[in-house]
């Protein structure tokens, strides 16, 4: 079976709040939950998290919650890697018979349907251990410029000075909305950035992280101007 777990853990602090916090009249977390629905990819659709109002909520919207998050794994200091092996070391021991997995980030108001059936495809087709979101930086990163104590600007890559910026190789980031994989790569704890694995490009209009307010303000503005809402 193939299986999405959604983390969402109830202590965030530079946005309180912020997986169940309303974006555009819904929960955030709702988002990422009818998206995985509405694919058709997933037999079960979990939601883990140490909170009982993130569980109600994620069950409402048609999520299951089978099992509370411990709370060593649910503070600043757990990664990604530490939640979806928890979830996967209950479902062995629940003798599910898991084939591919996908984390999807609670906080993905733009992540679509179609792109995560494009991630299956991907997977199913290609030799790799994962395949994830990402998009294109809008600025070159070899101009990268960073400033000392006393504020003086410093070029990262100053062999890149005079480069024209049509020149300069295209650079991609993760887009922080899904990372599809197979269930021995999540189980072994494979680097998801490495040559194992392929990303699903997609357009900068289609990606915001939202770790600040201000992420929160931009997302907002462009969820309005992408839908009319």
């Amino acid at each position: 079976m193939n299986i999405a777990i959604i983390p969402a853990r109830g202590g965030s602090k530079r946005i309180p709040r912020k997986n169940i916090k309303p974006f555009h009249g819904k929960p955030m977390i709702a988002y990422s939950i009818e998206a995985a629905k509405e694919s058709g990819c997933f037999d079960r659709i979990i939601v883990s998290t140490d909170d009982q109002e993130i569980a109600d909520i994620a069950l409402k919207y048609g999520a299951e919650v089978p099992f509370m998050r411990p709370a060593d794994i649910a503070d600043d200091h757990a990664t990604t890697m530490d939640v979806m092996q928890h979830a996967l070391t209950w479902f062995g021991k629940e003798d599910w018979d898991i084939e591919y997995v996908c984390c999807i980030y609670a906080t993905a108001p733009f992540i679509t349907p179609e792109s995560l059936q494009q991630g299956l495809k991907m997977l199913e087709i290609e030799n790799v251990s994962y395949v994830f979101s990402a998009t294109t930086f809008s600025f070159p990163i070899q101009r990268a410029i960073a400033l000392n104590e006393r504020g003086r600007v410093r070029m990262f890559y100053p062999e890149y000075a005079n480069t024209r910026s049509q020149d300069l190789e295209e650079v991609y980031h993760d887009a922080g909305q899904f990372y599809w994989g197979t269930d021995v790569a999540f189980q072994q704890g494979e680097a998801i950035f490495s040559e194992q694995s392929k990303p699903i490009i997609l357009s900068r209009k289609r990606v915001q992280d939202i770790d600040t307010v201000e992420d929160w303000e931009f997302a907002e503005a462009l969820f309005s101007a992408m839908y009319g809402k």
